[in-house]
């Protein structure tokens, strides 16, 4: 009942925050008055997701360890990062794909139609190309608490997995470890559910705030690009929950799609994976995943398996290559598909990551970086569809590496009952 409440608190204020934003885009008076109340209803959403980020680090820590503890040797733990690593190969390639077959078909920049910025001019986008000097060292924590501190999520990840596997091998004296980290991470589930209370004021102002800002009308002017990268996005989710099916069957991706709804509605109105991340794990849990696989999975999942994220790189790098008349041969898309599989993997908790990876791909195609600003109007927008598409991707990866693992234990009981069986 309480899950219920809160979904439909957070559709209403989906709903009020376009009609309010809406009234202060046509009443404001000016653009700078439009833009200083949107300053102030900002206020609610940082506040939101500052209470989020204040949660998922020790959220993450404790679940992890514990998780990890609970797998009870090295064989299972390296099964299950071998069956994750591949999923997420797997899922990202196909992400790619599919966002640049859509963005060929369905041709968005062709004639788009709108005053192409100089080629010459600067986006505003910081580039960050992937750089394996620095990406590898810094995979490792100086410190745990320098890490927390700064929810430096692939640094927590692996403390966490030498921490869990440190326990596995000291045994017994483990144990009251392990305990207190299962009551922290039951008080940080406890302060997710006291902070989820206040999410539906915090959608109300990130919508409210976009539309007072940008107005409807930006949709209706990008509305081929927007539509366009949608339904890119509604053949990703078909792909993604048929992949699922395949492993878990229709009837429980069915009921998965059910137990993420919320998390998908605050993903998809703050334009935040962060935000649901607390989410996902109730969730999860009440789908019936294990903590220790929905710990050790989404973690990894927010920092390699962002498929929406992926989808749009590719989409947008070819859009604005269209829009500018340029042309790119089958050999340079599966160069970028590469490109945009490596990049992509190096900017994890970077702030608009999906801009950066996009202003660091687009110069090897001599695509101009000014075309960034063609999409800069919108991005809001599409970072709210792409943000929820990576929570359905990691969705589905925990839930079939959980089914994956159901399946070893169940061989394992087998197999321990044939050698337990007395010789007739």
């Amino acid at each position: 009942m309480a899950t219920n409440k809160l979904t439909r608190n957070i559709l209403i204020a989906l709903v009020l925050g376009l009609v309010v934003g809406y009234i202060i885009n046509l009443t404001a008076g000016s653009p700078e008055a439009t833009r200083e109340i949107a300053r102030y209803l900002g206020i609610i959403t940082q506040l939101f997701l500052r209470l989020i980020k204040m949660i998922i680090a020790p959220l993450v820590l404790s679940t992890l360890i514990v998780g990890v503890a609970h797998m009870g040797s090295g064989g299972s733990i390296g099964r299950t990062f071998a069956r994750t690593l591949a999923w997420f190969i797997v899922a990202s390639v196909a992400s790619l794909s599919l966002g640049i077959l859509m963005v060929n078909i369905l041709q968005p920049g062709v004639g788009v139609g709108l005053t192409l910025p100089d080629a010459a001019a600067s986006s505003g986008i910081t580039k960050a190309a992937f750089d394996a000097t620095t990406f590898f060292p810094n995979l490792v924590p100086k410190s745990i608490f320098e890490a927390m501190a700064t929810n430096e999520i692939l640094q927590i990840v692996v403390f966490s997995l030498f921490a869990g596997v440190g326990l596995i091998a000291i045994g017994e004296q483990g144990a009251p470890i392990i305990r207190g980290l299962d009551a922290l991470m039951h008080l940080m589930l406890k302060i997710t559910g006291y902070v989820m209370q206040t999410a539906p004021f915090a959608v109300f102002a990130a919508v409210a705030s976009s539309i007072a800002v940008e107005g409807l009308g930006i949709i209706i002017t990008f509305g081929k690009f927007i539509g366009s990268f949608y339904l890119g996005l509604g053949m990703l989710w078909v792909l993604l929950l048929s992949a699922g099916a395949f492993v878990i069957g229709a009837a429980n991706v069915k009921r998965l799609i059910g137990t993420i709804r919320e998390p998908f509605l605050i993903t998809f109105a703050t334009a935040s994976s962060e935000a649901a991340y607390p989410k996902m794990i109730e969730a999860l849990d009440r789908f019936g995943v294990p903590t220790r696989i929905t710990s050790f999975v989404l973690p990894l999942g927010y920092s390699f398996n962002l498929d929406g994220s992926m989808m749009y790189c590719a989409f947008a790098s070819i859009f604005i290559a269209q829009a500018y008349g340029i042309e790119l041969t089958l050999a340079q898309e599966i160069f970028m598909l590469g490109l945009l599989m490596i990049t992509s993997k190096g900017i994890a908790g970077v702030p608009r990551a999906s801009l950066v990876v996009i202003a660091a791909t687009l110069p090897y195609f001599g695509i101009p970086e000014a075309g960034l600003l063609l999409i800069l109007a919108v991005d809001h927008f599409l970072d709210m569809g792409r943000s929820a598409t990576n929570v359905i991707g990691n969705a589905v990866a925990t839930a079939v590496i959980a089914k994956w693992d159901e399946a070893d234990v169940v061989k394992a009981a087998a197999a321990s009952a044939l050698l337990a069986k007395p010789a007739e």
